[in-house]
């Protein structure tokens, strides 16, 4: 997610938005890093930006990359050379490794208002939206989803589906975690089971979606919040999440200041900004997550209409940034025979 948006990347590698026109004659300037899908057109960047220089006085600059492990990566290799002021689209799974960088400083804003399942409380990173990771499938292809994660692997392998990599993606590390949380030890076999079903691995989220909406395969992963952007978009209910009997892997995704930040006070106001309604209200329909502060509005009857999961899945940063790169070995050799 971000559950991102539902359109093909607009650029491979990076995305500018537009700069307003009072926001040309500011004299402040902050880079944000985040995922593409958060900056296109269609998603909540655009809003945001407004709303945000409205505030500040300033001109806000998004630079995007492919996912939040993209992002991970693009700092290590940048260092303190990194040109932003926040860092945007990183998720509870990455921050230990985050921090582990020495890159971010203490955020020291307000969190108060901030309320994300299981709670989350840190000096460095603050959460902005979260969702729980789902298979959301075509009922016009496929009549008897897969009703547990069990079933998802042991399933019918003419019943395709697309998925992220690890390596590059944080739903397929999400996707990851998930198995590793519900088999363990089980997780190569039940990937070696698995891999028969899987169509490509897609380097993002973007690109799976695309391929699932073009009809390319009749399952992807993505969230369960996934299926209000078709209801409340394109009117029509095709397209769903199947609720799994194991419970559903948790992604929050957070945002961090940055030590090296051009105008560090300017990057903490950003975040302060961000946990309330100016941001947070383009959230729900616009990066199709859930908000983690509060909004102006409530949320669209569409999501009254979403699967809940009843169990909410997640490792801890820590045990995550240990074994982060053992597991994803282990994925690779499976799906590298």
């Amino acid at each position: 997610m971000t559950l991102k948006t539902f359109f093909p990347i607009l650029l491979a590698t990076s995305f500018l938005a537009p700069v307003s026109a009072g926001a040309q004659e500011a004299t402040r300037l902050l880079t944000v890093y985040t995922y593409d899908s958060f900056v296109a057109e269609w998603g909540p960047g655009p809003l945001i930006e407004e709303a945000f220089e409205a505030t500040c006085d300033c001109d806000l600059i998004w630079v995007g990359a492919a996912d939040g492990v993209a992002l991970l990566n693009r700092l290590r290799l940048e260092g303190d050379r990194a040109e932003a002021g926040v860092v945007l689209g990183l998720d509870t799974n990455l921050v230990a490794e985050a921090k582990e960088t020495g890159l971010f400083a203490p955020h020291d804003i307000d969190t108060s208002a901030i309320d994300v399942p299981g709670g989350f409380e840190d000096d460095v990173f603050v959460p902005y939206d979260y969702g729980h990771f789902a298979v959301v499938y075509d009922t016009e292809a496929i009549d008897t989803p897969p009703t547990s994660l069990k079933e998802l692997v042991e399933g019918d392998p003419n019943q395709k589906i697309v998925i992220q990599d690890p390596r590059t993606s944080t739903p397929g590390l999400g996707l990851l975690l998930w198995i590793k949380s519900v088999y363990g030890d089980d997780a190569p076999a039940a990937w070696a089971e698995l891999k028969d079903r899987v169509l490509t691995v897609a380097p993002g989220w973007s690109e799976s979606y695309g391929l699932f909406t073009d009809g390319e395969a009749p399952m992807v992963l993505s969230y369960t919040t996934s299926p209000a952007y078709h209801m409340v978009s394109e009117d029509t209910d095709r397209y769903q999440a199947a609720a799994f009997s194991e419970g559903h892997y948790l992604q929050i995704e957070v945002a961090g200041v940055l030590a090296s930040a051009p105008d560090i006070e300017l990057a903490r106001e950003f975040m302060s900004f961000m946990t309330g309604e100016g941001f947070q209200d383009a959230i729900p329909t616009y990066n199709w997550m859930m908000p983690a502060g509060p909004t102006s509005e409530d949320l669209p009857e569409a999501f009254s209409r979403l699967v809940q999961p009843e169990e909410s899945l997640l490792f801890s940063p820590e045990e995550v940034a240990a074994n982060r790169r053992a597991w994803v070995d282990e994925w690779l050799s499976v799906m590298a025979e």
